[in-house]
C-alpha cells in the first residue's frame, strides 16, 4: 500500500478521535468480522459474485490491517518478508509444487 493510501486511513480516523476505540484486541476482531463478510461473498456460489461487494469488503480487512499494524507499530514489509521466510523453508518449492498439503504431510 502506498504511504498516500496509508495516510489517508490514519486521517480518516484521526478526524473522527476513533483511536481510543483502536485496541489490538478490537482491531484483531474487526478483522475477523470482516473477513467473515468477504467470505460470505461466496458462500452460495464461488462463480456468481458481486465483485463490488467483495472489493468493499476486502477493502475493510485491509483497512482495520492497516490500523492493526499502525497500533502495534510494526512494519508492514517487515512482518510479510518474516512471514515469507518461514513460508519459503517449510514450503520448499521441491517438495511443494503443485501440491496442496501441508508443510507436515509433505
Amino acid at each position: 500500500m502506498n504511504q498516500e493510501t496509508v495516510n489517508r486511513i490514519r486521517k480518516f480516523t484521526d478526524d473522527r478521535d476513533w483511536n481510543q476505540f483502536h485496541a489490538p484486541g478490537n482491531l484483531a476482531k474487526s478483522i475477523v468480522i470482516e473477513a467473515a463478510e468477504l467470505l460470505e461473498c461466496f458462500q452460495w456460489n464461488e462463480d456468481e459474485y458481486d465483485l463490488q461487494h467483495v472489493k468493499e469488503e476486502l477493502a475493510d480487512v485491509i483497512i482495520y490491517s492497516q490500523q492493526l499494524l499502525d497500533k502495534l507499530n510494526l512494519d508492514i514489509n517487515d512482518i510479510v518478508n518474516m512471514k515469507m521466510a518461514m513460508n519459503e523453508a517449510k514450503y520448499p518449492v521441491e517438495k511443494a509444487k503443485g501440491s496442496a498439503a501441508k508443510y507436515d504431510q509433505l
